[in-house]
């Protein structure tokens, strides 16, 4: 039970964006049915690959008649449609968005990298591709060179969550009117979209285009990552001044005897005062000394170490090793449920016992 609970949705199998899309609107109540190949391997197996989780699947091989006739039959009765094909594929299939004039509420999301038109919008692609032509990974990474911020800003920021934030709008409308509609998420566009702050910044005049240069891409030397005396390390966010004043005070530093923090020219000196002093200390001790108070400061953890940490447990935000649905509602919580393969038939009698009308 959740928030979308009998909300139905058909899912075809895909990597990355698409599963994880599906993945949270599992979490959250929905029913799911993914489609697959025959054959299809979960390469993590079950127990472990995390976006497969909360959604039986079917295999259906969608190049044969028969395949094919499943599918729209699912479709049909279905509130909405997750696909990650190329631009075309589905259409080729008898199964594209014009393809169900029965179902007029069909609300059909699809989730490319380019997105459905536009001169690249028929290559392949990945992240790291989607990121470069966004501004994006440009401005992330130290100053000589970008760094990739793994596959979490374009995949599944620009892509998963746009994804699903587009379908629950097209969803709402479709219930008001009656009406459905394509809700074409791209990457790029979701990436360029969640630019938007620094896109302001940038054009008044606030943003250099250059990585290491600003306030929040590592130059500023209170928000910036400080190695420790044990080679870990300690991330700091005292941007606003009184989160400074306490930082400053509880590493023993008088702000008398440093230089304006408001010059980025005094950045550099100020950066090495503070490395100074944070190398004295383990990251932990540091953590000991400054974690809940107002010097906006954390040790960085590794993706072992996370789930360990006392806040993570009492939030509960990972369990058996997975992170909980997210975010928190107060009257219908998401869960965490196991997916299993079902017969064609089973999928297409529940999916009539919860047709609408």
């Amino acid at each position: 039970m959740g928030a979308l609970d009998g909300l139905r949705v058909v899912e075809i199998a895909g990597l990355g964006p698409t599963p994880f899309a599906a993945m949270w609107l599992a979490d959250h109540g929905a029913q799911v049915i993914r489609i697959t190949r025959p054959g299809a391997r979960h390469v993590l197996g079950l127990d472990r690959d995390v976006l497969d989780r909360g959604r039986d699947w079917i295999e259906l091989d969608l190049k044969s008649d028969a395949g094919r006739e499943t599918a729209r039959s699912l479709i049909a009765r279905a509130d909405a449609l997750i696909e990650g094909m190329r631009p075309g594929v589905m259409e080729r299939l008898g199964l594209g968005p014009g393809d169900f004039p029965e179902n007029a509420a069909l609300v059909y999301g699809r989730m490319t990298g380019w997105g459905q038109s536009g001169p690249l919008a028929h290559s392949a692609g990945h992240d790291i591709t989607y990121l470069a032509i966004t501004g994006a990974l440009h401005a992330i990474g130290p100053a000589g060179h970008p760094v990739p911020p793994l596959n979490l800003l374009g995949d599944f920021a620009g892509g998963s969550m746009y994804l699903v934030a587009g379908m629950l709008a097209a969803i709402l409308h479709a219930r008001q009117t009656g009406q459905g509609q394509v809700v074409d998420a791209a990457i790029s566009d979701g990436v360029v979209h969640l630019m938007a702050m620094i896109s302001g910044l940038r054009a008044s005049g606030m943003w250099a285009d250059h990585r290491q240069a600003n306030l929040l891409d590592g130059a500023a030397p209170y928000y910036a990552v400080y190695e420790c005396a044990d080679g870990r390390h300690l991330a700091l966010g005292a941007i606003e001044p009184q989160f400074w004043a306490e930082l400053l005070h509880r590493l023993g530093l008088d702000a008398a005897n440093l230089p304006d923090r408001a010059d980025p020219a005094n950045w550099p000196a100020i950066r090495a005062a503070l490395a100074g002093i944070i190398a004295r200390r383990s990251r932990d001790d540091w953590a000991a000394l400054l974690e809940g108070t107002d010097a906006c400061a954390a040790p960085v953890l590794s993706i072992d170490e996370a789930p360990t940490h006392p806040h993570m447990q009492t939030r509960a935000a990972f369990q058996g090793g997975q992170p909980m649905p997210a975010p928190r509602l107060s009257s219908t919580p998401g869960g965490v449920g196991q997916g299993r393969q079902i017969a064609i038939k089973e999928a297409l009698a529940r999916w009539q016992a919860t047709a609408h009308g």
